[in-house]
């Protein structure tokens, strides 16, 4: 497979040529030294800062604050990049800053908070996470069980978060809660800015995880945490539909991560079969073998294109739901297939923690829960097929 992808009617220049960029980057400050991430459990800080003076952290984000205004095929352009450096804890610590928690913030902050969190958050000076997830609210947004009680001129929040990531290192939260304790199903949540250091905000825990090993994942307690009524981040008891709007972000951006996942995958792969000698002959003479891997290109060139006409769309303004949900559950479930044959097809190598094709075996498996499970997704299809 070629790892540059062909010519595109969804790409310009712009993206080109970012695309160039971001790659440099993670060929010769990424894949070097990636390795040891996977062991201290998180990406240093100063990478990220580093992002940031090279812009990587505000595709999507207006001028004024350091960003590039670009579109969503900005952000596909990022995950891909991100993605192919096989390491997919490094990709999902950069994604959830960019384009799942600070989101948030741009789409309903208000002057002033975007003047004091959105520079710094573009600089990489300040590490932005989304917690939304509890113990009893994953894909199901509706049962968040936190709670925020207004007081005089502040809201106090008490309740838990878990599986956030960047939990550990972030500076900035943007959390979920329920602030009108009456409201069934999806009304009555907020969302609030806390910042790091806010009383009675504490991280219970880091997480350990099967795979995206170099992304810090977090518990985290709520305990009696006031802030100020300015920390309210858009419209009380309008956080479910923030925290729906910006689900079609995120799902467009985990396919593309997935697609480049998958195809990376097979470039290891393809390589490793032709070199490898079995029987007298190397693997890739051997027809199943050929047929399966051609198969699975064909799967892939098929749901990139679906990502990249879903983004295109997404970044017109245009309605695409189904097909936002369409992404998450084939790509989710596409790229752990690819991993499973390209593991199969490593033999014993692909078993060991050396082979790039172990760690992402591993990281890959997430992608078919996180950000919505393939059953949320695939049941989001069902209700607007016909339509």
């Amino acid at each position: 497979m070629n790892p540059t992808p062909p010519a595109s009617p969804f790409f310009r220049e712009e993206h080109d040529m970012l695309r160039a960029q971001l790659r440099r980057f993670v060929d010769e400050e990424v894949k070097p030294v990636a390795a040891k991430w996977e062991e201290t459990g998180s990406v240093p800080r100063e990478v990220l800062r580093r992002m940031g003076e090279l812009g990587f952290l505000g595709i999507r984000y207006p001028e004024k604050f350091g960003g590039a205004a670009m579109d969503t095929l900005g952000s596909v352009v990022l995950a891909e990049e991100m993605a192919r450096s096989t390491f997919g804890g490094f990709a999902i610590t950069v994604l959830v800053h960019t384009d799942m928690a600070s989101p948030h913030l741009m789409n309903a902050g208000t002057p002033e908070q975007l003047d004091r969190y959105m520079p710094d958050i573009v600089a990489g000076r300040k590490i932005a996470a989304v917690a939304v997830t509890e113990p009893g609210a994953g894909s199901d947004v509706k049962g968040i069980r936190t709670t925020a009680r207004k007081d005089g001129g502040d809201y106090v929040i008490n309740g838990s978060k878990i599986f956030i990531t960047n939990g550990v290192l972030g500076d900035v939260y943007f959390v979920a809660a329920k602030t009108d304790p009456n409201a069934r199903g999806s009304a009555g949540i907020s969302i609030f800015i806390v910042d790091k250091g806010t009383p009675g905000f504490t991280v219970g825990r880091a997480l350990d995880k099967m795979g995206w090993r170099s992304s810090d994942t977090a518990e985290l307690v709520l305990q009696d945490v006031r802030v100020p009524a300015w920390n309210l981040l858009g419209e009380e008891h309008r956080g479910f539909y923030a925290v729906m709007k910006n689900f079609q972000n995120e799902r467009v951006v985990l396919g593309a991560q997935a697609v480049a996942e998958a195809e990376t995958a097979l470039d290891l792969t393809l390589a490793y079969v032709m070199d490898r000698q079995a029987f007298g002959a190397p693997l890739w003479e051997k027809q199943t073998i050929r047929q399966r891997l051609a198969m699975l290109a064909s799967k892939v060139a098929a749901a990139r294109q679906l990502v990249h006409h879903t983004a295109w769309r997404d970044g017109r303004g245009e309605e695409c739901v189904r097909e936002v949900s369409m992404v998450k559950a084939l790509c989710g479930e596409l790229v752990n297939e690819v991993l499973y044959t390209c593991q199969q097809f490593h033999g014993g190598m692909g078993y060991m923690r050396e082979s790039a094709i172990e760690r992402m075996a591993r990281d890959a498996r997430v992608q078919s829960v996180g950000g919505g499970a393939t059953e949320v997704m695939l049941e989001e299809v069902a209700k607007r097929l016909g339509r």
